[in-house]
């Protein structure tokens, strides 16, 4: 039975048990930020089980895909070097909220187990809990398991609760026993039953695990009973296969059979020679796992970075790019397996049909990046291995790290290879010790070591641009704390109230100014000193400033209007962007200010002219609409439930501001119009890339977006008077003025051309007979590289047995091309002719034996530099 089918009987075997199939969730977790991945096929379904969730059904089943790469979770070192160990893989799962209980889990994972999959019976195990009496007496006496297959595990992980067979969510909360089935390969196999000493081997393999949540433990350790037990169920579909297709590894199933073909033709089509890999390698199948790890990644979003789950993916590619390379493969080949993926589990998720082309232009550039520098790095680390050290210093990781792309655990693989490790400790230190020079040389120049104690600011800044009674709590000049600052004294002013906004989120901080009696203080920018107090940038105008003043605080409305503009026309681009281009796209950057908006984003190709209109289409119906904004503080659970979108790896404390525009919600704690018509207008400026997957849109609102139209318009008239044309009329003028551009190029290069073949006949009278080699150096008048290279093509022709350097002036450049004919390049090359006299005019060159050219930038040593060619063709022949 292929993996498909195993897949598809799972899910309609419970469906006819009244479970409702659900879709698998991303493995990116969205609504988690616990998690880096989706681990287990219970994720999707935590708030439920934790009561802050209710579905319309209460049981479900899934197939759920999963990835352990990264944090707790994380099996990525494992893979190549066993039988059952991936990146990603999928979990068969069947869950019970509150309905049926271990009576019918136990049931119907036997029912499917020997009845549907046809297993047999004598060759199941199972094990439960040493306390649990319940399950052991289902599986004994209703089931009918014999006691001798039926294995009690104790508290075994060295506390009470703390058992293989005993699930807990975390230190507190729902938990509870569980039961697993494990499948006999037979005697011919290595290893002994669960809780044996031996139970290691490979002869009895876990296939299913039931958790029974009965419990909910408490922070004092007290277990109280649920008053709806639930079951959580998993069963890896990989581990099923590998029983049911009677094969020891995983890595022999049907899928993983496929995907190691197509990583070894892969492999062997990216050799620089004849090259065929053996196809039992662990390489291949490094490779055929981390390709799946890598293309539901990138579909669901994530492109390879530097950070969080885009390192994690970074780390995974790289690793397979490397046993890729240590195969034989110099040039890209990861990539070329999405197709084949797409057909093996496009099927069963859609998505990787869907986003194809995009998973393989993202990994694409991501081999092209690292195959930059993977012979470099490689050959340093070699170099290091060579020394026979069984350990490789931490600093050679830092350098593999930071010049050439190698993550530490990158290099440890291929130590653990060599039986060799790596200093961890010397790496982290040096690590540190660059973040360290980073952190110091990043500091704010004014807000540098700027320490405050005082009462932190209170913002009004939502609801008003003005304050009056704004009290001085501290001032600084020059990085110090001061008494006060004087006329014409740069300083940084912090407020115990302000309406001032401080830069935050991509938003820049306000303008404006500080005004008493007295004294007047500039503000030209606002940003935290701490996170509730807020430095008012700026430079005294009249009088002084001191702690304990009050001022009148007035923010630059003007600019403060036009910045709001363009933030909330930023999250209605957002949700656009997600719109046209797909759910991919997530925010990587951004920068609003009073000019414009510009948002950096993930998406792995250039806008098309089209997706630009839809996105500003579909803004400014957003802004016509005149919906009104609503901003509101919620608990952080209750701001996921209501679907507000998150950034991912954004820390965010237990309240959040949610904005509400238009169809839009976000988490954002920017300052915003009151309802999307105070936008006015809505252009896309400009758009292009910025970093490997990671595009940038900038756009303006309101009156600069009427003034860049403006500028537009202007332009267009002006183009249509230079043009004599009317503005309508200008795209096929313009046309038809190209045209006439081309063919008069066309027939001045003709006309060079005829003068250039005059010049030849006339050259030809000046070559010297060297040894039986025709030799010719001249200037060719008026000629560019295009007319050289023709010209010595006919002098070749004619002259039959030759060495030509032709020349061309053109102001202080220097043109030059050199040509030897078939018969004399076993005596005299091009490329070395070209360069010897390129060299003598200022210049470099090369190229093939036959013919070569080069430049040079001192015309006045031309003469000289043509008249030795002579001799030395002379020397050579």
């Amino acid at each position: 039975m292929k993996a498909a089918e195993i897949r598809q009987t799972f899910l309609k075997f419970f469906e006819s048990k009244g479970h409702t199939i659900v879709a698998s969730s991303p493995v990116v977790p969205g609504d988690d930020p616990t998690l880096l991945f989706t681990n287990a096929g219970m994720n999707q379904f935590k708030d439920v089980f934790l009561g802050f969730d209710k579905r319309p059904y209460s049981r479900a089943t899934t197939s759920q895909k999963c990835i352990r790469a990264g944090g707790k979770h994380n099996d990525l070192d494992n893979v190549g070097y066993t039988a059952r160990h991936h990146t990603f893989f999928e979990m068969l799962g069947n869950f019970s909220f509150g309905d049926y209980f271990k009576h019918d889990a136990i049931s119907y994972a036997w029912e499917l187990l020997t009845k549907h999959f046809k297993l047999p019976a004598d060759k199941l195990w199972v094990t439960v809990y040493a306390e649990d009496d319940e399950a052991y007496e289902i599986w004994n006496k209703v089931v009918g398991v014999p006691a001798e297959r039926i294995v009690r595990i104790g508290d075994n992980k060295g506390a009470r609760y703390m058992s293989d067979n005993f699930w807990m969510m975390g230190d507190t909360g729902p938990c509870g026993p569980c039961t697993e089935i494990f499948y006999d390969h037979g005697p011919d196999v290595a290893g002994g039953p669960p809780g044996s000493p031996n139970e290691d081997g490979d002869r009895y393999i876990e296939i299913w695990n039931n958790v029974f949540m009965q419990f909910n433990r408490t922070e004092d350790g007290v277990m109280h009973k649920l008053p709806k037990p639930s079951v959580d169920t998993g069963m890896g579909l990989e581990r099923l296969a590998a029983v049911l297709q009677h094969v020891h590894s995983n890595y022999e199933i049907d899928t993983f059979v496929t995907l190691i073909d197509a990583a070894k033709k892969a492999v062997d089509g990216a050799a620089p020679a004849a090259n065929d890999c053996d196809r039992e390698s662990p390489s291949l199948k490094v490779i055929a796992d981390h390709i799946r790890a890598c293309a539901f990644t990138v579909a669901d979003g994530i492109i390879p970075g530097n950070e969080g789950r885009g390192y994690v993916l970074r780390r995974i590619a790289r690793r397979a790019i490397r046993h890729g390379y240590k195969l034989g493969a110099r040039t890209p080949f990861f990539h070329k397996l999405v197709a084949a993926l797409a057909g093996e589990m496009g099927d069963a998720y859609p998505e990787l049909r869907r986003d194809e082309a995009r998973i393989t232009s993202v990994l694409k550039q991501e081999e092209e990046r690292f195959f930059q520098t993977i012979a470099n790095g490689m050959e340093i680390l070699e170099a290091a291995l060579a020394k026979g050290d069984k350990v490789i210093d931490g600093e050679t990781a830092f350098k593999l790290h930071d010049t050439y792309g190698f993550p530490v655990d990158l290099t440890a693989d291929v130590c653990r290879e060599r039986g060799v490790t790596v200093d961890q400790a010397g790496f982290d230190a040096a690590m540190n010790r660059q973040r360290e020079q980073a952190r110091a040389a990043g500091k704010f120049k004014m807000a540098a070591g700027l320490e405050y104690k005082g009462t932190p600011t209170t913002f009004h800044g939502y609801d008003e641009l003005s304050h009056e009674g704004a009290k001085v709590t501290a001032v600084y000049v020059d990085g110090a704390l001061v008494d006060e600052a004087k006329a014409g004294d740069d300083a940084v002013v912090v407020l115990d109230h302000t309406p001032f906004y401080a830069e935050s989120g991509g938003q820049v901080g306000d303008s404006g100014e500080l005004r008493n009696n007295t004294s007047r203080f500039a503000v030209e920018d606002t940003v935290k000193i701490q996170a509730d107090v807020f430095g008012h940038h700026g430079r005294v105008l009249e009088g002084a400033v001191k702690a304990g003043d009050v001022f009148a605080a007035k923010v630059n409305t003007e600019a403060r209007a036009k910045t709001v503009r363009n933030h909330s026309a930023t999250h209605l681009m957002h949700k656009a962007l997600r719109e046209v281009l797909g759910a991919h796209v997530q925010q990587k950057g951004s920068l609003v200010n009073a000019e414009r908006t510009r948002f950096d984003f993930a998406h792995n190709a250039p806008m098309t002219a089209e997706q630009i209109a839809k996105v500003e289409a579909i803004v400014n119906a957003e802004v016509l609409a005149n919906a009104s904004a609503k901003a509101e503080v919620m608990a952080l659970d209750d701001a996921q439930k209501s679907g507000a979108m998150m950034l991912f790896g954004e820390k965010y404390g237990d309240t959040v501001r949610v904005l509400s525009i238009g169809s839009s919600k976000e988490l954002c704690g920017g300052t915003h119009v009151k309802a999307t018509g105070d936008i006015g207008l809505f252009k896309i400026v400009g758009e292009g890339g910025v970093a490997a997957g990671v595009r940038r849109v900038e756009a303006v609102t309101g009156d600069n977006a009427l003034a860049y139209l403006q500028s537009l318009e202007n332009t267009v008239h002006g183009l249509a008077g230079t043009l004599k044309a009317a503005p309508a009329e200008l795209e096929t003028r313009v046309h038809a003025v190209l045209d006439q551009v081309k063919a008069l190029e066309k027939e001045l290069a003709a006309a060079k051309s005829k003068l250039a073949s005059a010049q030849g006949d006339e050259l030809m009278a000046q070559a010297v007979d060297v040894k039986g080699i025709k030799v010719l150096a001249a200037t060719l008048a008026g000629a560019d590289a295009k007319t050289l290279r023709e010209t010595m093509d006919k002098l070749k022709d004619k002259l039959k047995s030759a060495a030509i350097v032709l020349a061309a002036v053109d102001g202080d450049k220097v043109q030059l091309a050199a040509g030897v004919t078939a018969d004399s390049m076993a005596k005299v090359k091009a490329g070395e002719l070209v360069n010897f006299v390129a060299q003598q005019v200022g210049g470099k060159g090369g190229g093939k034996p036959d013919l070569a050219m080069a430049g040079g930038s001192n015309p006045a040593a031309l003469p000289g530099a043509l008249a030795s060619v002579q001799g030395w063709v002379a020397e050579r022949v």
